[in-house]
């Protein structure tokens, strides 16, 4: 359809017998439809973001078992990071820069290189840290269920002690 014929569409003959035309607004969402689809994204999205959490605490809990820190501590919001920055060599305290807009960019960067130790002290090469930055999921079920074993002399040494 062309653009003229869709916009002669939207108007109508005005039925008081006036030649004069009007828009009608006929497929328009009324508010309570809005309010209601707004409604549903947001439980989804709750919903999608419990069960991604759950999935990455109980993955973060292997890998912990295997550090020789306690599981518990996985399912911790924010305790968890400061961990994962312990054993990966960094000072926990540098995971607080991960929630400060701007400053997150070398949050991350600290993030990737206590990824790298993590990595390393469970006996993978240093590529295997490319995983981590662009598969993450796939670097935590790699960790979490395959046969290696934490050795606390490899990598960077942990701030936290292990096993």
């Amino acid at each position: 359809m062309n653009i003229l014929h869709t916009l002669a569409q939207s108007f109508q003959y005005d039925t008081y017998g006036n030649d004069a035309y009007y828009y009608t607004n006929s497929g328009s969402v009324d508010a309570a439809t809005a309010a209601a689809a707004f409604a549903g994204l947001m439980v989804f999205t709750l919903i999608l973001a419990a069960i991604s959490y759950v999935v990455y605490a109980l993955l973060l809990s292997f890998i912990f078992k295997k550090a020789g820190v306690a599981q518990w501590i996985a399912w911790v919001p924010f305790y968890n990071t400061w961990k994962v920055f312990e054993l990966g060599g960094q000072h926990g305290a540098l995971s607080l820069m991960l929630y400060l807009p701007i400053v997150q960019i070398v949050g991350i960067v600290f993030l990737f290189i206590a990824m790298y130790n993590i990595g390393l002290k469970l006996g993978k090469s240093g590529a295997f840290v490319l995983l981590a930055i662009f598969l993450p999921i796939v670097w935590l079920v790699w960790l979490a269920f395959d046969k290696s074993t934490w050795d606390k002399k490899a990598g960077a040494p942990s701030i936290t002690p292990a096993a």
